[in-house]
């Protein structure tokens, strides 16, 4: 499959590159920085560069890919990761591209009460707040979108290897999770939505 990755540069973007990779999968790297990429070399990848504040530049790089990956982030500004998924569904819409996934949080949404004290309340309360915030319009925006969209929310990141042993789609009341999960699990989860329905137009958790 063709694929383009936004964020691609960022610990779960770079992740889901890698991955796509050895499985095959023909990748285009939306970045904005193409020196953050350079160590990675393969035939069938494609580093693009370009700004994702960009909405011309975004359809263009949208147009001819099968599925859209969203790994925006930008730390705790919050101000990246909502106008960023719009500008690129609005590139699917007018490109004819269909499937999107994105990352989020979780925490987003009705997920809140899986979240412990210190999430809920010192985190994205207050530490966070600007980033969750921004993970929230983004999720708005997508729900309001015609694209055929899964949102992802993981837990807090951890590095490690793909175990494929993690928890996805538990109820949003749910407390017996870790709120953690390996950014090499949460890319083989997101690459997993390329082959199943399981999750189109829905918000899976994602912990171990």
């Amino acid at each position: 499959m063709r694929l383009i990755i936004f964020g691609a540069t960022g610990s779960i973007g770079k992740q889901i590159v890698l991955q796509a990779l050895s499985l095959g999968h023909d990748v285009t790297a939306f970045v904005r920085s193409i020196e953050k990429l350079q160590d990675i070399k393969h035939d069938n990848l494609n580093i693009l560069k370009g700004d994702v504040l960009d909405p011309v530049s975004v359809e263009k790089a949208v147009k001819g890919h099968d599925a859209v990956f969203c790994t925006l982030g930008d730390g705790r500004a919050g101000k990246i990761r909502a106008v960023g998924t719009r500008n690129i569904i609005h590139g699917m819409e007018k490109s004819g591209a269909e499937r999107l996934i994105c990352q989020t949080t979780l925490g987003a949404g009705d997920s809140k009460a899986n979240l412990n004290f210190f999430w809920k309340y010192i985190m994205f309360g207050w530490f966070l707040k600007k980033a969750f915030l921004d993970h929230e319009l983004q999720e708005r925006y997508i729900k309001d979108s015609s694209v055929n969209w899964t949102i992802v929310r993981p837990g807090a990141f951890t590095d490690g290897e793909v175990t494929g042993k993690f928890r996805h789609g538990f109820s949003a009341t749910e407390k017996a999770i870790k709120l953690k999960i390996s950014r090499a699990d949460v890319a083989k989860f997101m690459l997993q939505q390329l082959h199943t329905d399981q999750y189109i137009q829905k918000t899976p958790g994602l912990s171990y």
